[in-house]
């Protein structure tokens, strides 16, 4: 069994490549690049190390929706 630590980049068969999220002696969980995250009972899942880099994802704004509503709310009161 060897576990690999967050930020590695690995490969699975099905899923192909992908970024540790967390790992021990129990569960493995690894966000893969096109097929979200999943969570793998860690002495059952074959991984392959992978020097692909990890895609580029776009950072995503916080509290937009909230902001939204408040002036939604601050329009219709006008």
């Amino acid at each position: 069994m060897k576990l690999f630590t967050k930020g590695h980049r690995v490969s699975q068969a099905n899923y192909g490549p992908g970024t540790v999220v967390s790992s021990d002696e129990r569960y493995t969980v690894i966000e893969f690049d096109h097929h979200g995250r999943r969570m793998f009972i860690t002495d059952m899942v074959t991984l392959g190390r992978t020097d692909e880099p990890a895609p580029v994802k776009p950072v995503r704004a916080r509290g937009r929706r909230k902001k939204a509503a408040v002036e939604a709310v601050s329009e219709s009161d006008a």
